[in-house]
């Protein structure tokens, strides 16, 4: 009997296809803080975020209509308009805001709590459970994501509210992720991002006028950026990660996000000249090392038994550099 491809695609395909969403938002995440130190030295916070969006929007409602997906059922809305808010909304304003207000090694310090505070809630209000790995895993990329920002402190200027401001951008980070997750069982991962990220738009749109302004003085290359970050980090990023999020658990997903301040230190390296400290370096590697322990299970043997009638849309594991596990 022929049946459609994705449920046709063997148990060892599908999970190629997960680990390949979560590496290319990983990757693309990472790049976006090299665009934003371009975009947000010309484009105020709500601007920047509004800009992106309105990128993004575009980007995803142009492929939506060429692959005619449509609207997605009436269960999915809760979990979209809360993930629109709360991710593409609040925590992209407050993101930018603080991170003008402090350096960049408190931002990441800070910004880092979301990691734990997404398996903190997924465990008390998906029941998706604290494994040991997971904890021990997130425990040393927090510690490799501190070493990280102690090495770049001292660079700027540090406030209260920028710090509350990134705590605000983690807490709002967490909370779009684990209600997000719920949506993926009543649509697509391309619906569930394109209407959250409209959503996050027509929060946004009190910033019209200020991206206006800022647009008519912004160089070239900062509006460019600005695009990029619509386009690539928001518009691609957010969708693989809702695709690897939808086989996988809130908790397990957000680990595999420690693996951006590593990316970030690279790109800077190869993109920027940028020649990181030692101790960055060795923050870094921490981050990788715990990303790899939280996504490890007990019994590497069943891990790679998957049933052959397993659906697609069953909860999956999905990280970068292991082709065993989606």
């Amino acid at each position: 009997m022929t049946t459609p491809s994705s449920s046709a695609a063997p148990p060892d395909h599908r999970a190629w296809r997960a680990t390949a969403a979560a590496c290319t938002t990983v990757v693309l995440w990472a790049s976006a803080f090299v665009s934003i130190r371009s975009a947000g030295e010309a484009y105020s916070p709500g601007a920047l975020a509004l800009g992106r969006l309105l990128a993004g929007s575009l980007a995803l409602g142009a492929l939506l209509l060429v692959r005619r997906e449509g609207l997605p059922s009436r269960a999915a809305w809760p979990g979209i308009l809360w993930s629109g808010l709360l991710w593409f909304g609040l925590y992209m304003v407050v993101l930018n805001w603080g991170e003008q207000q402090v350096d960049a090694g408190t931002a990441a310090m800070v910004v880092n709590i979301g990691p734990l505070l997404i398996a903190l809630l997924g465990a008390r209000l998906l029941g998706e459970g604290l494994p040991r790995r997971l904890l021990l895993g997130m425990a040393v990329s927090f510690a490799g994501a501190a070493v990280v920002g102690l090495s770049m402190s001292g660079h700027g200027s540090s406030s209260v509210l920028g710090v509350l401001l990134c705590l605000l951008a983690a807490v709002a980070y967490a909370g779009g992720v684990v209600g997000q997750k719920p949506a993926l069982r009543h649509g697509s991962a391309l619906q569930i991002t394109t209407f959250g990220c409209l959503v996050g738009t027509v929060a946004c749109l009190p910033f019209a006028g200020a991206l206006v302004s800022d647009a008519a003085d912004a160089p070239l290359s900062a509006t460019l950026n600005m695009v990029y970050l619509g386009i690539f980090p928001t518009a691609l990023a957010f969708t693989t990660w809702a695709y690897a999020l939808a086989r996988t658990t809130a908790g397990r997903m957000g680990a595999t996000t420690y693996a951006v301040p590593a990316l970030v230190v690279l790109m800077s390296w190869l993109l920027l000249d940028e020649v990181p400290a030692l101790l960055t370096v060795a923050g870094g590697l921490l981050c990788l090392a715990g990303v790899a322990v939280s996504r490890t299970r007990p019994g590497a043997a069943a891990a790679l038994k998957v049933p052959a009638a397993a659906p697609e849309g069953s909860p999956r594991e999905a990280e970068c550099g292991a082709a065993d596990r989606p």
